[in-house]
Parts: structure tokens; sequence; C-alpha cells
């Protein structure tokens, strides 16, 4: 995979943090990780530390050493869902796919879905299923999304566990995984279209480790959307339209976090997905419980007021989630650390290693 592109509009004063080719870097395609570590924590780890710059090539297994007894440790328990529905249009003529992203509906009686193939399944159309069931499309939405509804009589939840194929990037190509290795041990919470990735190298065995030298563990909910694989394509990253993500803290994790925050405590997050939450949660310098949603779009400027450590996987070039660790670590240093993980051959992206920046 190459993201480098040659050529350009000239820079005229746009900084170059705020400049999309600013996210590019050269991937050989063999990097990219087709099928996880096995165990989970035998992924490599590079470990970043912003105050030296120093880098660390280690295992996820060894982890701990890098964490304090004071710390809290907030993971996302977020599940992926079957999401991609096989079928044919009513008539017969069209073989059809229903990519479900989120429901509008608390009975997950209705959702908002990709389909495909999208000019033969206008609002009207009904797709047939497997055992019988009639999927209709309601309504057309913005960018090609499609609101579709079930029959008010199905158990939707039931229809999706037997019906439905988890939904792998698509920069993986090997449909033969398990699909519980691309859930977290811990993942609890149906309703994730893509996985929270940077969870899926720890064992039970490790946060039991974790847990026993005293490190508070907390969990929140994010559900990744499909807008996670959507790159950048604004010039002036400015200008690129932040998908809107719903999550869910607990009472008690608040607490903890805002009592962290209060006694200056360092609060680890398991991946993007719980930066994003708790940093859209903590803007007043405590921690909000309950249900909401945000676009935060985190990049190079922006003031965390949580944050204090980051573990999470490699990233796309041009993607917002490169240009949030760039703005935790400095641009210059996470690319310097990106050049150096594709020097020493680390296995990228979904299935692949891990970074502890700290």
């Amino acid at each position: 995979m190459n993201g480098k592109l040659e050529g350009g509009e000239p820079k005229g004063t746009l900084p170059d943090l705020l400049r999309i080719d600013s996210y590019d870097y050269d991937l050989p395609p063999g990097q990219i990780a087709q099928s996880p570590a096995t165990p989970r924590d035998s992924s490599r780890l590079l470990v970043l530390r912003r105050s030296t710059g120093l880098l660390e090539h280690r295992v996820f297994r060894e982890l701990p050493e890098f964490l304090r007894p004071d710390d809290l440790l907030v993971l996302n328990d977020a599940r992926v869902i079957p999401a991609r529905l096989l079928g044919r249009k009513m008539d017969g003529s069209a073989r059809c796919e229903i990519f479900l992203l989120r429901p509008t509906r608390p009975d997950w009686r209705e959702w908002e879905a990709l389909v495909r193939p999208g000019r033969r399944l206008q609002p009207g159309t009904a797709v047939l299923l497997g055992e019988g069931t009639a999927v209709r499309v309601e309504e057309r939405l913005p960018e090609g999304l499609r609101r579709v509804r079930f029959p008010e009589t199905l158990d939707v939840h039931d229809l999706i566990g037997k019906a439905g194929q988890v939904p792998l990037p698509p920069y993986i190509e090997n449909e033969t995984i398990d699909p519980e290795r691309y859930q977290t041990v811990y993942a609890s919470r149906e309703g994730a279209v893509a996985a929270p990735t940077a969870g899926l190298h720890f064992t039970e065995s490790l946060l039991g480790k974790i847990r026993s030298m005293g490190i508070e563990i907390r969990r929140l909910t994010l559900h990744v959307g499909i807008g996670t694989f959507r790159p950048v394509k604004e010039s002036d990253i400015r200008n690129h339209p932040m998908h809107e993500e719903f999550f869910e803290i607990p009472e008690e994790t608040a607490q903890s976090v805002t009592e962290a925050l209060r006694g200056r405590r360092r609060i680890v997050a398991v991946g993007t997905t719980v930066v994003r939450a708790l940093e859209a949660a903590s803007q007043t310098g405590t921690c909000l419980p309950g249900i909401n949603r945000t676009r935060l779009f985190i990049y190079p400027g922006y003031r965390f007021r949580a944050i204090g450590a980051l573990i999470t996987n490699f990233h796309l070039p041009r993607s917002s989630l490169l240009m949030l660790v760039s703005a935790f670590a400095g641009h210059e240093l996470i690319m310097k650390a990106y050049q150096t993980a594709v020097r020493e051959k680390y296995r990228f992206f979904s299935f692949g290693d891990a970074m502890f920046i700290e």
C-alpha cells in the first residue's frame, strides 16, 4: 500500500500540519496484517516516550512494565455485530448487500445502512434475506446511506446473529478468520460495526496481571462506525466533515475519571475510541456520565484534557486516527515512529502490532 501522492497543490500559507499530505507514509502491502497474532499478547509493542522521543521495541505482554500502580486504565467494551447481510431483491433480479451501521430505534427495528448496489435499492424496495425475511428500504439518506426497516414481528437480534456476517475491514483479504478474533476478550455491549482494535492484544491473563498491580480498570462503550474507515479527503484537514459516534460512560467510570483528573493520576486510554469519548465528556475538568454523541475531531493543536497515555494500533495514511495520535505525541515524533515501524517490519492496521505512547 502506497499512501504517498506525487505532486500536489502549492503550499501557500497553509501550515504543514493542516495539510492532508503531511499524513502520508509509504507502507509495503506485505506489512498489512491479514490475521491476528497468536496468542493475542504476542504482538509487538513499540513504546514511544513523548518527553524524550525515544523508541523501545517490546512485546505486548510486557505492557505492565510501563504502567504505574496509580494509573487508571480505560477500555472500550463495544462488541462487533454481524452487520453484513446478504440477500436478493424480492423479485429475484439482483443480489444485494445491506451493511447495518447504526440503529435508529432502541429495538433495532430500523437502521441507517449502506446498501449495494445502491442504484437498485431505492426507497420502497424489499430485500429478501435467509429464512424468508424481507427488509424494506424506507428512505434515502445523505452520503449514500439508506434507512431500512425490519418487520415488526421479527426478533431482529436473533436474525442478525443467524444471517449476518462480521464485517472485517476492506484491507483484510483473509475471510477464514474466526470472528471471535475480531472481538476483544472483554467485548460485551453489542452494536459496533468495527472493533476497537487496540484492545485485541489483551488476554484475560494480562488483564489479571494489571489488576494485581493495583491498577484501576474501567469501561465505557463507543460503537465504532463506518466513518473510521473513511480517509480525510480535504486538502485542509480542518474542512473534514467528522463522522458522529455515540458513546456511553457509566457512572462509576465517570467518577473514576473525575477522581483521577483531580488527583493528577494518569489516565491510560486503550484505543482512539476511548480518547474521543473521554475527551468529549471531560471538557469542563470533570467527566460527564451517560449516553452522548460526539463529532470531536482531534488533530495537531488540540489541547488534551483527560488522556495521559495511549495504547493504539498503527493507522492508515490520511486517516483522522493518524491525526489524533499526531496531536497526542507530536507529528514529527509519530511520523518518525511510523518510519521506524515500517523499517523494523511491524505489522499494521486492525490485526497488526501496537504502540504505547506515554
